[in-house]
């Protein structure tokens, strides 16, 4: 099969390659997915799962990507709960080969049934921004209908998720970032906006949950705007200052295949909508890491042709 593959830590994007690999072993609860779409994070080269195993073993040459949509090809052994043919969503193991693959390997219980309904290049782009946004907002944010989120980054992939999640859950949003994602995050659901290159962020005002997907100074100037009680969540880096009177997490997504069922059924009903970029055939994927060529959405990966009608 085809794949990218990267082997060098320090070459970074210049060594991601278009390959070919075996095809996978599915282990025990694993099954084996066709891939027809996949998503990356452009920072993953930099993770500590992309060039080791769970035990901290180098596994290079390794394969990066780990938000994919596609069919399941096998089922290992004493895997339940899917079907060969079935159409699936999901993310991948973070220290196991990834989704920039016509095949991989997945634990079953980490990807979710996908709709008929629904385009895999769609579906892609949901897993990891998705299943954050909802692990930020109400997992970890306990957001409540009537209550005020502030969301950084609010025109960004994760950002416009929890934009839209924090709406329709019946709460008051406030919108971060540049002056050009103004009229994308009110349009997404955001009930005011602020735009940090010309506006003080300290004139937000305060929330029950303030999500930050940026780090650095904002991450610290926003533990002041945590109404008392409320949280601070962050996936960007753990908090050095944390509100006076309330809770502070940072967090690393996980996978969860109910969510992913109740984000797939906003996407079906329109009630949800990633923002998709540039849509580029796997031997661009490389190119595709380069900050150079990224655009406004998340790039996709498209992996193999669906030609066919596959059962849901």
């Amino acid at each position: 099969m085809r794949a990218i593959t990267v082997r060098d830590r320090d070459a970074g994007i210049a060594g991601l390659s278009l390959t070919d690999m075996p095809y996978p072993h599915a282990a025990e609860n694993d099954v084996i997915v066709r891939v027809y779409a996949a998503g990356f994070t452009p920072g993953e080269l930099d993770w500590p799962g992309t060039w080791t195993d769970r035990a901290g073993r180098d596994r290079t040459p390794s394969v990066p990507g780990h938000e994919l949509s596609g069919v399941v090809e096998k089922l290992g052994y004493g895997t339940t709960g899917l079907s060969v043919g079935q159409r699936v969503f999901g993310l991948t193991d973070w220290t196991r080969n990834g989704s920039l693959a016509e095949y991989t390997a997945v634990e079953a219980r980490n990807l979710a049934p996908l709709p008929a309904d629904i385009d895999h290049t769609l579906a892609a782009a949901l897993p990891i921004s998705g299943l954050t946004a909802w692990q930020g907002l109400f997992d970890h944010g306990r957001l409540a209908p009537g209550q005020t989120a502030l969301i950084h980054g609010a025109a960004g992939g994760v950002g416009s998720i929890a934009v839209q999640l924090a709406h329709e859950a019946g709460a008051r949003v406030i919108g971060t970032g540049r002056s050009a994602d103004r009229d994308r995050a009110l349009a997404m659901g955001a009930d005011t906006f602020l735009d940090l290159q010309t506006e003080r962020l300290e004139d937000a005002g305060e929330a029950d949950v303030v999500f930050d997907v940026i780090g650095g100074d904002i991450l610290d100037r926003s533990a002041a705007l945590v109404r008392a009680g409320g949280t601070l969540v962050t996936i960007a880096m753990p908090p050095k200052v944390r509100p006076t009177d309330g809770r502070a997490v940072f967090f690393v997504v996980e996978p969860d295949r109910t969510r992913l069922t109740e984000l797939a059924t906003r996407l079906r009903d329109g009630r949800l909508k990633p923002i998709v970029g540039a849509v580029r055939p796997l031997a661009e994927a490389p190119a595709a890491f380069a900050p150079a060529t990224r655009t406004q959405g998340k790039t996709i990966i498209r992996v193999m042709e669906d030609r066919t009608r596959d059962r849901s």
